[in-house]
Protein backbone atom coordinates (compact mmCIF):
# COMPACT_ATOMS: atom_id res chain seq x y z
CA UNK A 1 0.00 0.00 0.00
CA UNK A 2 1.30 3.43 -0.87
CA UNK A 3 -0.18 6.80 0.04
CA UNK A 4 0.72 10.15 -1.40
CA UNK A 5 -0.77 13.51 -2.20
CA UNK A 6 -0.21 15.64 -5.28
CA UNK A 7 -1.68 19.12 -5.35
CA UNK A 8 -5.20 18.67 -3.98
CA UNK A 9 -5.57 14.97 -4.70
CA UNK A 10 -5.53 11.96 -2.40
CA UNK A 11 -3.92 9.04 -4.26
CA UNK A 12 -3.70 5.65 -2.56
CA UNK A 13 -2.63 2.39 -4.16
CA UNK A 14 -3.76 -0.89 -2.57
CA UNK A 15 -2.84 -4.40 -3.77
CA UNK A 16 -5.96 -6.59 -3.75
CA UNK A 17 -7.28 -9.96 -4.81
CA UNK A 18 -5.69 -13.33 -5.64
CA UNK A 19 -3.78 -11.94 -8.64
CA UNK A 20 -2.40 -8.89 -6.80
CA UNK A 21 -4.24 -6.16 -8.66
CA UNK A 22 -3.30 -2.55 -7.99
CA UNK A 23 -6.51 -0.83 -6.87
CA UNK A 24 -6.55 2.95 -6.55
CA UNK A 25 -8.48 5.21 -4.19
CA UNK A 26 -8.51 8.80 -5.43
CA UNK A 27 -10.03 11.76 -3.65
CA UNK A 28 -10.31 15.53 -3.54
CA UNK A 29 -8.65 16.98 -0.45
CA UNK A 30 -11.13 19.83 -0.20
CA UNK A 31 -14.52 18.21 -0.92
CA UNK A 32 -13.66 14.60 0.04
CA UNK A 33 -15.34 13.36 -3.12
CA UNK A 34 -13.60 10.29 -4.50
CA UNK A 35 -13.47 7.38 -6.89
CA UNK A 36 -12.19 3.80 -6.73
CA UNK A 37 -10.39 2.20 -9.67
CA UNK A 38 -10.35 -1.59 -10.16
CA UNK A 39 -11.67 -3.07 -6.89
CA UNK A 40 -10.53 -6.59 -7.70
CA UNK A 41 -11.12 -8.00 -4.22
CA UNK A 42 -10.28 -7.47 -0.54
CA UNK A 43 -12.93 -4.78 -0.44
CA UNK A 44 -12.48 -4.42 3.32
CA UNK A 45 -9.01 -2.94 2.62
CA UNK A 46 -10.54 -0.48 0.17
CA UNK A 47 -13.28 0.44 2.64
CA UNK A 48 -10.66 1.06 5.32
CA UNK A 49 -8.74 3.46 3.09
CA UNK A 50 -11.91 5.29 2.07
CA UNK A 51 -12.91 5.67 5.71
CA UNK A 52 -9.45 6.85 6.78
CA UNK A 53 -9.58 9.62 4.21
CA UNK A 54 -13.23 10.44 4.94
CA UNK A 55 -14.20 10.05 1.29
CA UNK A 56 -17.60 9.80 -0.36
CA UNK A 57 -17.10 7.52 -3.36
CA UNK A 58 -19.17 8.70 -6.29
CA UNK A 59 -17.85 6.29 -8.92
CA UNK A 60 -16.12 2.97 -9.35
CA UNK A 61 -14.14 2.73 -12.59
CA UNK A 62 -12.94 -0.50 -14.20
CA UNK A 63 -9.95 -0.08 -16.52
CA UNK A 64 -11.09 -3.27 -18.26
CA UNK A 65 -13.38 -6.23 -17.68
CA UNK A 66 -11.12 -9.09 -16.60
CA UNK A 67 -12.30 -10.88 -13.48
CA UNK A 68 -9.29 -9.95 -11.35
CA UNK A 69 -10.04 -6.25 -11.81
CA UNK A 70 -13.84 -6.32 -11.40
CA UNK A 71 -14.28 -9.14 -8.87
CA UNK A 72 -15.01 -6.77 -5.99
CA UNK A 73 -17.44 -4.55 -7.91
CA UNK A 74 -20.62 -5.88 -6.34
CA UNK A 75 -19.36 -5.60 -2.76
CA UNK A 76 -17.79 -2.19 -3.36
CA UNK A 77 -20.90 -0.79 -5.03
CA UNK A 78 -22.99 -1.97 -2.08
CA UNK A 79 -20.54 -0.45 0.39
CA UNK A 80 -20.21 2.95 -1.29
CA UNK A 81 -23.55 3.42 -3.06
CA UNK A 82 -21.71 4.70 -6.12
CA UNK A 83 -22.12 4.31 -9.87
CA UNK A 84 -20.08 1.93 -12.03
CA UNK A 85 -18.21 2.92 -15.19
CA UNK A 86 -16.55 0.67 -17.77
CA UNK A 87 -16.02 0.87 -21.53
CA UNK A 88 -18.93 -0.48 -23.55
CA UNK A 89 -16.73 -3.06 -25.29
CA UNK A 90 -15.91 -4.75 -21.98
CA UNK A 91 -19.33 -4.39 -20.34
CA UNK A 92 -20.43 -7.94 -21.35
CA UNK A 93 -17.60 -9.35 -19.21
CA UNK A 94 -19.23 -8.09 -16.02
CA UNK A 95 -21.79 -10.90 -16.04
CA UNK A 96 -19.19 -13.64 -16.59
CA UNK A 97 -16.86 -13.01 -13.67
CA UNK A 98 -17.72 -16.17 -11.73
CA UNK A 99 -17.52 -18.37 -14.84
CA UNK A 100 -14.14 -17.03 -15.93
CA UNK A 101 -12.69 -17.14 -12.41
CA UNK A 102 -13.62 -20.85 -12.17
CA UNK A 103 -11.66 -21.49 -15.37
CA UNK A 104 -8.56 -20.34 -13.47
CA UNK A 105 -9.40 -22.31 -10.33
CA UNK A 106 -10.54 -19.22 -8.44
CA UNK A 107 -13.76 -17.77 -7.13
CA UNK A 108 -15.40 -14.60 -8.32
CA UNK A 109 -18.71 -12.79 -8.10
CA UNK A 110 -20.52 -11.44 -11.12
CA UNK A 111 -20.67 -7.66 -11.25
CA UNK A 112 -23.79 -5.53 -11.59
CA UNK A 113 -24.22 -3.83 -14.95
CA UNK A 114 -22.47 -0.52 -15.52
CA UNK A 115 -24.33 2.73 -14.99
CA UNK A 116 -22.33 4.64 -17.57
CA UNK A 117 -19.84 3.82 -20.32
CA UNK A 118 -16.33 5.20 -20.50
CA UNK A 119 -15.48 6.86 -23.81
CA UNK A 120 -12.21 8.12 -25.24
CA UNK A 121 -11.55 11.68 -24.08
CA UNK A 122 -14.24 11.58 -21.41
CA UNK A 123 -13.56 13.64 -18.27
CA UNK A 124 -14.55 12.23 -14.88
CA UNK A 125 -14.61 14.85 -12.12
CA UNK A 126 -14.52 14.34 -8.35
CA UNK A 127 -14.49 17.56 -6.40
CA UNK A 128 -11.70 19.83 -7.64
CA UNK A 129 -9.98 16.89 -9.36
CA UNK A 130 -10.58 15.17 -12.65
CA UNK A 131 -9.21 12.45 -14.88
CA UNK A 132 -9.30 11.92 -18.63
CA UNK A 133 -10.19 8.55 -20.14
CA UNK A 134 -7.86 7.23 -22.85
CA UNK A 135 -9.28 4.24 -24.72
CA UNK A 136 -6.34 1.87 -25.28
CA UNK A 137 -7.65 -1.38 -26.81
CA UNK A 138 -5.37 -4.36 -27.30
CA UNK A 139 -5.31 -6.20 -23.96
CA UNK A 140 -9.09 -6.14 -24.21
CA UNK A 141 -11.25 -4.24 -26.66
CA UNK A 142 -12.51 -1.95 -23.90
CA UNK A 143 -9.24 -1.33 -22.09
CA UNK A 144 -8.78 2.23 -20.84
CA UNK A 145 -6.11 4.29 -19.10
CA UNK A 146 -6.93 7.15 -16.72
CA UNK A 147 -4.84 10.30 -17.11
CA UNK A 148 -4.50 12.66 -14.15
CA UNK A 149 -2.88 15.50 -16.07
CA UNK A 150 -2.58 18.05 -13.27
CA UNK A 151 -0.97 15.43 -11.02
CA UNK A 152 1.34 14.15 -13.79
CA UNK A 153 0.13 10.58 -13.31
CA UNK A 154 -1.61 7.93 -15.38
CA UNK A 155 -3.27 4.69 -14.30
CA UNK A 156 -2.55 2.25 -17.12
CA UNK A 157 -4.52 -0.85 -16.10
CA UNK A 158 -3.20 -3.87 -17.98
CA UNK A 159 -2.22 -1.84 -21.05
CA UNK A 160 1.32 -0.94 -19.98
CA UNK A 161 3.50 -2.41 -17.23
CA UNK A 162 6.98 -1.59 -15.97
CA UNK A 163 9.21 -2.97 -18.75
CA UNK A 164 6.32 -4.94 -20.23
CA UNK A 165 2.86 -4.75 -21.78
CA UNK A 166 -0.46 -6.50 -21.22
CA UNK A 167 -0.95 -10.01 -22.56
CA UNK A 168 -2.85 -10.28 -25.82
CA UNK A 169 -3.51 -14.02 -26.05
CA UNK A 170 -6.92 -13.84 -24.35
CA UNK A 171 -10.25 -13.30 -26.17
CA UNK A 172 -10.40 -9.77 -27.57
CA UNK A 173 -6.65 -9.28 -27.42
CA UNK A 174 -4.51 -7.95 -30.27
CA UNK A 175 -0.76 -7.46 -30.01
CA UNK A 176 -0.55 -5.01 -32.90
CA UNK A 177 -3.50 -3.01 -31.59
CA UNK A 178 -2.02 -2.82 -28.10
CA UNK A 179 1.33 -1.54 -29.39
CA UNK A 180 -0.46 1.10 -31.46
CA UNK A 181 -2.58 2.16 -28.46
CA UNK A 182 0.53 2.62 -26.34
CA UNK A 183 2.42 4.49 -29.03
CA UNK A 184 -0.45 6.84 -29.91
CA UNK A 185 -2.08 7.40 -26.51
CA UNK A 186 0.64 6.88 -23.87
CA UNK A 187 4.00 7.57 -25.50
CA UNK A 188 2.73 10.97 -26.64
CA UNK A 189 2.48 12.05 -22.99
CA UNK A 190 5.38 13.85 -21.26
CA UNK A 191 8.27 11.60 -20.22
CA UNK A 192 7.88 12.71 -16.60
CA UNK A 193 4.36 11.28 -16.24
CA UNK A 194 4.33 8.59 -13.53
CA UNK A 195 2.58 5.41 -14.74
CA UNK A 196 0.70 3.14 -12.33
CA UNK A 197 -0.03 -0.28 -13.87
CA UNK A 198 -2.71 -2.76 -12.92
CA UNK A 199 -0.07 -5.13 -11.52
CA UNK A 200 3.47 -4.69 -10.30
CA UNK A 201 5.65 -1.64 -9.72
CA UNK A 202 5.15 1.92 -10.90
CA UNK A 203 7.19 3.38 -13.73
CA UNK A 204 7.35 6.48 -15.92
CA UNK A 205 6.37 7.11 -19.51
CA UNK A 206 9.92 8.22 -20.30
CA UNK A 207 11.44 5.01 -18.91
CA UNK A 208 9.08 2.85 -20.93
CA UNK A 209 9.76 4.76 -24.14
CA UNK A 210 13.50 4.25 -23.64
CA UNK A 211 13.66 0.79 -22.07
CA UNK A 212 10.51 -1.26 -22.69
CA UNK A 213 11.72 -4.27 -24.74
CA UNK A 214 8.46 -4.40 -26.73
CA UNK A 215 9.37 -1.09 -28.37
Amino acid sequence: MSISGALNMIFEEIVVGPLSVNCFVLGCERTREGIVVDPGGDVELIERAVKEHGLKIGAIINTHGHFDHVGGNREALAAFGSRLLIHQNDAPMLGRVAEVARMYGMQGENSPDSDEFLTDGMEVAFGDCSLKVLHTPGHTQGGCCLYLERENRIITGDTLFADSIGRTDLPGGSHEQLLESIRSKLFTLPDTVAAYPGHGPDTTIGHEKRCNPYF
